[in-house]
């Protein structure tokens, strides 16, 4: 597997899950509109500076997992089911996304990098979201747990995830009445994407 196609895969992925609005996103959008794209682009850094740690731990406690192969197997059958479910929630029970709100209070100008850094911090859901994603990929093959591998992986998350926050300081304002069609159908795309890699994790799975 090529380190290039090892970046783009962790780039991809992260751009997804980052994509819809989201505490990090729409509070970098808001210092942006209030301070100016300076202080925002300090809070993206720290968020994805934390962003890094998350994925790197997560990706180091699935290579943990992989080398014991009894509990690699149950990973497996637990992520195929909670794919098969995100795909559920996406396609059939989520609503269709709200109207972006852009009245979220930013209060203070303490220094927006550690500020970034706490807002990620609070945000948990990568670790067991990269960790369920990094086996799934690997007992499909398109993923090894070597360092080079786990580095470009990881730098792509965290391009991926700055490309986004970069998106949404730079340009909130142009993009928020012309995304329509995105915010109402990102469910059929995440649903889309849950439904592909828990399809490949079952075909894996069935015939390794």
């Amino acid at each position: 597997m090529t380190i290039i196609f090892t970046f783009v895969l962790g780039f991809c992925i992260s751009f997804l899950a980052a994509l819809l609005p989201g505490l990090i996103n729409m509070t970098a959008a808001k210092i942006s509109l209030q301070e100016g794209k300076t202080g925002a682009l300090s809070f993206a850094f720290g968020a994805v500076s934390v962003v890094l740690v998350q994925t790197l731990l997560a990706v180091l406690f699935a290579r943990f997992i992989s080398s014991h192969l009894e509990i690699v197997a149950i990973i497996q059958e637990i992520a195929i089911f909670i794919f098969f479910g995100l795909s559920v929630y996406f396609f059939w029970i989520a609503k269709r996304p709200k109207k972006i709100k852009t009245d979220i209070k930013v209060k203070g100008k303490s220094n927006r990098f550690f500020f970034g850094m706490l807002i990620a911090s609070i945000n948990l859901l990568p670790i067991p979201f990269y960790v369920f994603t990094s086996i799934s990929l690997a007992a499909s093959g398109y993923f090894t747990f070597d360092k080079i591998p786990i580095a470009a992986f990881v730098s792509g998350v965290v391009s991926g995830s700055f490309l986004i926050f970069y998106i949404y300081v730079v340009a909130f304002k142009r993009i928020e009445k012309k995304t329509e069609f995105l915010f109402h159908n990102i469910n059929i795309i995440i649903g889309s994407v849950t439904a592909l890699i828990a399809i490949f994790t079952l075909f894996k799975f069935i015939f390794s």
